[in-house]
């Protein structure tokens, strides 16, 4: 758990009790800090308050001795309606942060690595500190990832924290600082938090808020949004920028493509045999983590040891399973479109299960990677929508659960299997209709793929 003793004297207000906000509160009161807390569901009050939390409710704070309020960042704090508590402490004039910023005055003497981007944040993130930590680098992983950042461990001067950061999550900093900041790309997305495409741009530009002399920004230029941050962060001459680009040599950059990585002096080193990182997608994930390291002082040869031995995450193109010539692979953190192109331009032969909730514009964006489908497997609220979608341009079957649609791509697939082919778990939906989460749904086709008649169990085992 983080020390916050650094803050005695002052008092909070957290909003939301969920992983976050309660690692937090804990954290508040385990350093003797003032606090009172909310949230809006009542069995997550009820859980805090069996954990000794003191509940405000929004209309019954007392904002005049707050210092500030910290909301965990699902919660919106102004668009698309902002909560009730955060208009009340935007008009006591109180600061609005997270747990983040928290832990960057808890621990003012470490380093952070901050990553973020529309896709591919999770995986460059652990990828990263798993290259640290392989290299005997000192370092903590969190944020947007795994654990909240109240419980992991002080470090110190000596320390480095590596943090999946989201555009939530970065505008909701004051004083922290990324001595490296990643940025990967970014598509449209969260418009509905932050209005438009311009708004959630500059959200996530707030990474590159208070980088200082030696610092360094790490950045993917393969869309046009990103292009422009580049050329905004190459008119600074206080930091050092490193440009990374697909299939082109760029200046003083990393170049990648599928299982390549080419840095700027002409080192060229091959993944291509490492299976937890497919794809051209991955490859710039690697990419970014080779140039972050570097610039940490890491040799060549220490990352190219922890790009071989990276063990992959769940839910992200995660290889679970293999029957013969068929492997069984769960994608479900890939809840839009363009996550599930990155899976699907990653395979051939695909018998692809896909349906939940529907985001905007269904799969009609993925019909460039159509003819490596061999079938589709329809799930959920979304299976008419992609029926309408599909029909004429591949074949698909309407199997409701993802049990059936399981049994139906591994009979279909067993029986076609004459050379190596994917059952791919790759949804392009959110999980809601029929899940509590994607990790739920994808924790179930783990089990479901790994029952299967001669199952061979692949990656990690819980």
């Amino acid at each position: 758990m983080i020390d916050l003793a650094v803050l005695k004297g002052s008092s909070f207000v957290v909003l939301g009790l969920a992983r976050s906000g309660l690692a937090t509160v804990r954290a508040l009161l385990a350093a003797g800090i003032d606090c009172v807390a909310w949230d809006d569901s009542e069995a997550s009050r009820n859980a805090a308050a069996q954990a000794g939390v003191r509940l405000v409710e929004p209309g019954a704070v007392d904002w005049s001795n707050v210092s500030a309020l910290v909301i965990s960042p699902g919660i919106p704090s102004h668009l698309p309606k902002p909560h009730p508590m955060a208009e009340a402490a935007r008009a006591a004039g109180k600061p609005i942060i997270c747990d983040v910023e928290l832990l960057a005055r808890a621990q003012p003497d470490a380093k952070f690595v901050a990553i973020t981007g529309t896709n591919g944040k999770s995986t460059t993130t652990a990828l990263i500190g798993h290259i640290l930590q392989n290299a005997g680098m000192t370092c903590e992983v969190g944020g947007n990832i795994g654990r909240g950042v109240m419980d992991l461990t002080p470090l110190g001067p000596a320390g480095l924290y590596v943090l999946e950061l989201s555009s939530y999550q970065l505008e909701l900093l004051e004083t922290f600082r990324a001595h490296v900041a990643v940025w990967l790309n970014i598509t449209p997305d969260h418009i509905d938090r932050h209005g438009d495409m311009a708004g959630y741009v500059a959200a996530k530009e707030h990474i590159f808020d208070r980088q200082k002399a030696r610092d360094c920004a790490v950045i993917g230029i393969d869309d046009d949004y990103s292009v422009a941050v580049y050329a905004k962060l190459r008119q600074r001459r206080d930091i050092a920028v490193v440009p990374v680009a697909l299939k082109r040599v760029v200046s003083r950059g990393i170049s990648f493509q599928a299982g390549i990585v080419l840095d700027a002096d002409g080192f060229k080193y091959d993944f291509s045999k490492v299976p937890t990182l497919p794809g051209d997608h991955n490859a710039q994930n690697a990419a970014c983590a080779w140039a972050a390291c570097r610039w940490l002082g890491l040799t060549r040869e220490q990352i190219a040891a922890g790009i071989k031995t990276y063990p992959g995450l769940p839910h992200r193109q995660e290889r679970v399973a293999a029957i013969g010539k068929i492997t069984y692979v769960n994608d479900s953190k890939a809840t839009n479109a363009d996550a599930t192109a990155r899976a699907l331009s990653s395979y051939h032969d695909i018998y692809w299960i896909l349906g939940g909730q529907a985001k905007e514009g269904g799969v009609e964006p993925l019909a460039p990677w159509f003819d490596r489908i061999r079938h589709a497997f329809l799930i959920g609220e979304a299976t008419e929508l992609f029926a309408g979608q599909l029909e004429g341009k591949l074949s698909y079957s309407r199997c409701g659960d993802l049990q059936s649609a399981l049994d139906a791509a591994h009979e279909l697939a067993q029986r076609e299997a004459n050379k190596e082919s994917v059952v791919l778990l790759s949804p392009a939906c959110a999980s809601w209709d029929q899940w509590k989460s994607y990790e739920h749904r994808g924790d179930a086709f783990r089990a479901m793929a790994r029952a299967l008649p001669g199952a061979q169990v692949l990656g990690r085992v819980a």
